[in-house]
């Protein structure tokens, strides 16, 4: 019976044969890495991920998929929303090598949902809306820097590695996508995520005025007294000078 995609979910369907042997190469999977993969709805790149592993554990919301999905004897499969998984826990202990075509509606709380696991991943390869990937990757002094730039690259390596144009899914979504890897740093900044979470924010919510608007005003009122230059906008902040700003405010 034809699964017809369902909207509430964000359903997009990879379907180009092309694209998925290009995303399987990029991940590279290896036989007998732990793997979890976010969304396989119809199996288009579980299948190929889970014949190099020889088992492949997913992620799956919607109850009709992942009935599917539990006939294959290779799958693990979890019947939940992503947002609720214990990623540290289903590693048990092992790196998880993270992969996924994740809704668009959803993508930037997921990337969020996994920073909070970083220490049991060794990396993560996912499909996303490429004006996300843009921004993921963003250099200082560009439009598409800001907050997400910041709070990923504090902790990630990332390369846009693929593009993807809507015609590679069913149905098409009415915008492009990429494929973005994200490698763990090795030695990050030790950083009080939930402070340079909201540093960030403050910084970044009046881009066009200068930061002593913003995060000047916000760091008078902790009674900062060292030394940060607010003649600049948010964009022009290299993330080493965020992170540096904020181990001295925790200091």
């Amino acid at each position: 019976m034809k699964h017809i995609p369902r909207k509430r979910f964000g359903q997009h369907f990879l379907s180009d044969g092309g694209i998925i042997d290009a995303i399987v190469n990029a991940i590279h999977p290896q036989a007998g890495q732990a793997m979890v993969e976010i969304g396989p709805g119809l199996a288009a790149l579980t299948q190929p991920l889970v014949e190099r592993l020889g088992h492949l554990t997913v992620i799956e919301l919607d109850r009709d998929l992942a009935l599917r999905l539990r006939l294959h004897n290779q799958l693990t499969v979890v019947e939940s929303d992503v947002l609720r998984v214990d990623f540290t826990a289903l590693a048990a202990g092992q790196k998880l090598r993270v992969v996924g075509n994740l809704p668009y509606n959803i993508s930037t709380p997921i990337l969020f949902h996994l920073l909070g696991h970083v220490s049991a991943i060794e990396d993560q390869h996912f499909m996303l809306q490429k004006e996300v990937i843009d921004r993921m990757v963003a250099s200082p002094a560009t439009s598409d820097y800001g907050r997400l730039s910041v709070m990923l690259q504090w902790r990630y390596e990332m390369e846009n590695v693929l593009f993807v144009p809507p015609e590679s899914f069913d149905p098409p979504p009415r915008v492009d996508s990429a494929v973005v890897r994200m490698v763990p740093r090795n030695e990050p900044a030790n950083i009080d995520v939930k402070l340079l979470e909201k540093m960030v924010q403050v910084a970044f919510s009046q881009r066009r005025k200068l930061l002593r608007h913003t995060l000047g005003a916000w760091l008078t009122e902790r009674g900062f007294a060292g030394s940060f230059d607010v003649q600049r906008r948010a964009e022009e902040v290299p993330v080493e000078e965020y992170l540096q700003l904020a181990i001295s405010l925790n200091s």
